[in-house]
């Protein structure tokens, strides 16, 4: 105990710690505040591991070495927490890295929303005040055929506000074996709960019929639900009631027939070797009276909650106090309008939305980026890491077609210079991390969601950790691209 209260006693304080520091350029930019609280943070932990019977060496190497490292502390912190990764997983729309990327058109409307006033809700035309959705409400309905169009903020917001504008206070019946949980624990039956509608599960996990939807049918029903299992599959002993029979069921009865449609997609994706995933366009062809999907998952867009279908049910949702709450911004409709604008010619989206030009991107183009990676990493003179091509799968992510792969090419590095989860850790922390994953005890960096500009990164990033120093050959990096 005498010991470790010596250690405490050893801590310097604050002031101290800032008349250190005083000498260390590298700090120059950061203001005093910044400063001051991060050497509080880094002395409390310090203070606690003590506590907690941690050696802490580095109290006791002198005061050139607890500088150096309070100085590595104080500019780690200086970091923006929301940063760039080099995504390397093979997930293309990969919800903890932010889901899709958008196009280049898409990213100068976004600066040009920024720079500049803009018209979001003036009308030219007039010079009064305009509505937000019109941006974009025709795009939509031109798109995919509906009458009427809305957006909120995300696809949940969606299913709240239709939910809380349609059947509030009702009863809205829904499959049992669609009662889906995504990420974040968003869960279809919670979102019901919180607006106001009353959930009636009918049939079983794995078979519903549509008697079971006639039989719970009664005078307080409000709508009939349902909802795209994108994120998960139940295979084998299955039925499904298809939407034309729920549609029909639901205009005998004058009752609205409602589909979360989970991710949303415009094309068909079975030419590149995927199972049919329903388009918004043939479930608006279905009959189905409202439609909601997300912006940023096939399609390619922003965080967004789409809403779309017949124009009576529309104008009601439009309507709604929550809408206010729910809401885009001038972000969301520059980079919706601009992205949905690609859709107007297929073969136009695949080749500017990265999410599609992704999915699309043929084995030989991949095989073709990852040729290269391999010969700056032979230019480079590595040594200390085996790396070669290896044959691998990507997924669509996103919470898409859960259960179908994409072949892929991936560059797999085995590190002689140090442990396989070190090298992962190395990697993640860059000063732009790069994120890849473990299989077959090597790390492999997929090429179908590594970007072409991307690959000097990744040999640079591979050259300095496995080499123990930071390499200025810029030639080299910045000149890595395909002949």
């Amino acid at each position: 105990m005498q010991d470790i209260n010596t250690k405490l006693r050893a801590i310097p304080k604050v002031d101290e710690c800032l008349r250190r520091l005083e000498s260390h350029s590298q700090l120059d930019h950061i203001p005093l505040m910044q400063k001051t609280y991060a050497i509080r943070n880094y002395l409390q932990s310090l203070r606690q591991r003590l506590l907690a019977d941690d050696p802490c060496p580095e109290l006791g190497k002198g005061e050139a070495h607890f500088t150096q490292g309070l100085v590595g502390y104080v500019l780690s912190s200086d970091k923006p927490r929301f940063q760039r990764v080099v995504n390397g997983s093979g997930v293309i729309i990969h919800t903890n890295m932010g889901r899709s990327l958008l196009p280049q058109i898409t990213v100068d409307m976004l600066a040009n929303a920024a720079k500049w006033y803009s018209n979001l809700e003036f009308d030219l035309k007039t010079g009064k005040r305009g509505s937000r959705y019109s941006h974009v409400e025709d795009l939509i309905c031109l798109i995919t055929g509906a009458e009427a169009a809305l957006v909120v903020n995300n696809n949940a917001a969606a299913v709240l506000i239709v939910l809380e504008t349609l059947a509030k206070q009702r009863e809205v019946i829904v499959s049992r074996g669609q009662l889906v949980e995504i990420g974040g624990s968003f869960r279809i039956p919670e979102v019901m709960e919180r607006s106001g509608a009353k959930l009636v599960e009918v049939g079983a996990t794995n078979r519903t019929h549509l008697r079971d939807y006639e039989i719970a049918i009664n005078e307080r029903t409000g709508a009939l639900l349902r909802v795209h299992c994108s994120n998960y599959r139940i295979v084998g002993f299955t039925k499904e009631v298809s939407n034309e029979e729920l549609v029909a069921l639901g205009h005998q009865h004058s009752l609205p027939v409602i589909e979360d449609l989970g991710s949303g997609c415009f094309v068909d994706l079975k030419q590149f070797g995927l199972e049919h995933e329903p388009t918004v366009q043939e479930v608006v062809k279905s009959g189905v009276d409202v439609i909601t999907f997300s912006g940023d998952k096939l399609l390619g867009g922003p965080q967004a909650g789409i809403i779309l279908g017949k124009k009576t049910y529309i104008e009601k949702i439009k309507r709604n106090p929550l809408n206010r709450a729910l809401r885009i911004d001038k972000f969301t409709l520059a980079a919706l309008e601009s992205v949905l604008r690609l859709y107007r010619d297929e073969e136009r989206a695949f080749q500017l939305i990265p999410t599609l030009a992704m999915i699309a991107d043929p084995l030989e183009s991949l095989a073709s980026k990852a040729e290269v990676c391999i010969a700056a990493l032979k230019q480079s003179g590595l040594s200390g890491c085996r790396f070669q091509v290896v044959d691998s799968y990507a997924r669509v992510g996103g919470g898409a077609m859960p259960e179908q792969s994409l072949a892929s090419k991936a560059v797999a590095f085995t590190p002689d210079c140090m442990g396989l989860v070190e090298f992962e850790k190395q990697l993640r922390g860059r000063a732009i991390p790069i994120i890849g994953r473990i299989e077959n005890r090597q790390l492999l960096i997929d090429m179908r969601t590594i970007q072409e500009d991307e690959i000097s990164l990744v040999v640079q990033a591979i050259f300095e950790i496995c080499s123990g120093v930071v390499n200025e050959r810029e030639g080299l990096w910045g000149n890595i691209k395909r002949v």
